[in-house]
């Protein structure tokens, strides 16, 4: 059965949603007339909304953690944290919960919308603490804004993080340029080891194409703004997408797989693996702890240009 999306428009931009697939994002594009469509992130084929992958989808959220946690296992406040582990990360879990489970949407207009996914918590195999998460998503004349936030609904302090998963198509000539000021050394299972600071850090402050990059890591010291360039190819022009977030979400995952059509720019607020990172500084592991009642708010703002 196809899943339903909602569609939100301004002007020629056009955004697909996906709550019942993790609270997705299923396409973003922009209309060029005569059924022509420039895609600023993968869109999802009909396949992948039928199997109801998140991971096949242009974006999903992240939360309350993200990326991988180390056999799926931590501690904080005495609590023990054991999650399942993900089939494509086996013992590892991934990502936190909301992305494997449907959330609930509530139209605002034509170009705005909202979803929102309670969790109650689960002792065993899932995140021990309850939360509520929200997404709000709006069109505009820049492009795309994306508020994300959690609240703890739970009686004791809750470590969270947060963040989103785009997938970007990587197009001939592709550049990707954003300022960081660290990256994490990872181990065979793309586990966070140690910091370093490799030329790759000048080379992506200047702009770096993709062209014999391969990465799946962790950066801390993002300013905040990522941007990626495809140049003009034949009956394209010249495109960029630039991303813009503020804190909590000041570490920046680069997912730069070998021979994909496309790849990941993630803005997140901790680093893979962060509950069992000690010894490093709170700006290198990110994370943040909640309150009973407290919330965590963060906004992604995604500029898009043709020409």
């Amino acid at each position: 059965m196809r899943t339903r999306l909602l569609p939100l428009q301004y002007g020629s931009l056009r955004a697909e949603l996906a709550p019942g697939i993790g609270g997705s994002l299923a396409r973003f594009y922009s209309e060029q007339g005569r059924g022509q469509r420039f895609h600023w992130l993968r869109p999802a084929s009909e396949g992948a909304l039928r199997a109801r992958d998140a991971r096949a989808m242009a974006s999903f959220p992240l939360l309350p953690f993200c990326n991988r946690l180390r056999g799926g296992r931590a501690e904080y406040g005495g609590r023990k944290i054991a999650l399942a582990p993900h089939p494509s990360t086996v013992p590892h879990a991934l990502h936190g919960v909301g992305w494997q489970l449907p959330w609930h949407s509530e139209i605002g207009g034509a170009a705005d919308a909202r979803m929102t996914l309670r969790y109650e918590g689960q002792a065993r195999g899932g995140w021990p603490w309850p939360f509520e998460a929200v997404q709000d998503i709006r069109l505009d004349e820049q492009g795309m804004l994306l508020e994300l936030s959690i609240r703890n609904l739970g009686d004791d302090p809750m470590p969270v993080g947060l963040g989103h998963h785009p997938y970007l198509p990587r197009r001939h000539g592709t550049r990707l340029q954003a300022r960081l000021e660290g990256k994490w050394a990872t181990d065979a299972a793309c586990l966070p080891t140690a910091l370093e600071q490799p030329p790759l850090l000048e080379q992506l402050a200047a702009g770096r194409k993709l062209q014999g990059l391969r990465l799946d890591h962790n950066f801390c010291g993002w300013q905040g703004v990522a941007r990626i360039d495809w140049p003009a190819g034949e009956r394209r022009r010249a495109a960029a997408l630039t991303l813009r977030a503020a804190a909590p979400l000041d570490l920046l995952a680069l997912y730069v797989p070998p021979n994909a059509r496309w790849f990941c720019v993630e803005p997140v607020s901790n680093c893979t693996d962060w509950l069992n990172l000690a010894g490093y500084p709170p700006a290198a592991t990110g994370g943040a702890v909640l309150a009973p009642g407290a919330a965590l708010h963060s906004a992604l703002r995604l500029e898009a240009h043709i020409g």
